[in-house]
């Protein structure tokens, strides 16, 4: 039996998110058909334009975090694009929109459809959709991704066995394939990948539902067009406000992490 509290959240709690976790096969079989069918063009374009880009969370060494989605603050990725005016350097903003189209239908029609049909019934609740994969010794460094009107939900779709987790305060939280974990992200995590394969979840932001939702658009339209100003290939997801604050790293143990710039060179 699990134990819920403040910041790790009964995914019963959120019966909208049953429609994915339903269909969790259908969108991870999307995602690994992907993987192996898509060209290199494809893959390059995706990660390029699709993935929400951060300049402030960490990693150490060499290890990476992959992420690219279908939909950021409420739209479809194309539609992003365009009502944001992204200027890609490979890429012409119309372009960048009408292959970011044809790539979601191509591969992630299930997905969509999904979304598409929670969206409809629940007001616009669920604001990003993408797929996230931590490559083996990922380590990430410690953060918040601040947004008070929000929580993010992981929908386990590729999880190894052993030591992949998320560290957040003082608990080490594990993925399980077919299941939500649901976070309120606002409190300080890190989470690593000590195994030998990749780890990949939907990634599911969405309003807290009890919140009024004139509020929390409220704040969602002032916090990314923030974040888009200062990096608008963070497609509105990461911004400067990620950052954990020095007491943080102290209070749950990880002082050693403060280090890590230093290692880095950065």
């Amino acid at each position: 039996m699990e134990n819920f509290n403040e910041y790790h959240l009964n995914p019963k709690e959120f019966p909208f998110l049953k429609s994915l976790q339903d269909n969790w096969r259908v969108i991870r079989d999307e995602f690994t058909h992907f993987l192996n069918q898509a060209s290199n063009e494809e893959l390059k374009f995706t990660y390029d334009v699709l993935g929400p880009k951060s300049k402030t969370i960490k990693t150490k060494g060499n290890s990476k975090y992959s992420a690219f989605g279908i939909l950021f603050q409420g739209l479809f990725i194309e539609e992003y694009i365009k009502v944001h005016q992204i200027q890609y350097p490979d890429y012409g903003i119309d372009e960048a929109s009408e292959k970011a189209l044809a790539l979601r239908e191509k591969y992630f029609s299930n997905l969509a459809n999904v979304i598409e049909k929670v969206n409809f019934s629940d007001d616009s609740i669920i604001r990003n959709a993408y797929f996230g994969t931590f490559h083996p010794g990922l380590d990430i460094k410690l953060h918040v991704n601040y947004n008070p009107h929000m929580n993010r939900g992981y929908l386990g779709l590729i999880v190894p066995e052993g030591d992949v987790a998320m560290k957040i305060c003082h608990e080490q939280l594990y993925w399980h394939e077919g299941e939500f974990m649901v976070l309120d992200h606002s409190y300080p995590h890190c989470p690593h990948n000590y195994t030998n394969y990749d780890r990949t979840v939907l990634v599911v932001d969405f309003f807290k539902p009890d919140k009024p939702r004139e509020e929390v658009i409220q704040f969602e339209k002032e916090q990314v067009a923030e974040r888009m100003q200062d990096n608008p290939y963070s497609l509105g997801v990461f911004g400067k406000s990620d950052k954990a604050k020095e007491e943080d790293f102290i209070k749950y143990g990880l002082a050693h992490q403060l280090e890590w710039d230093k290692a880095l060179g950065a």
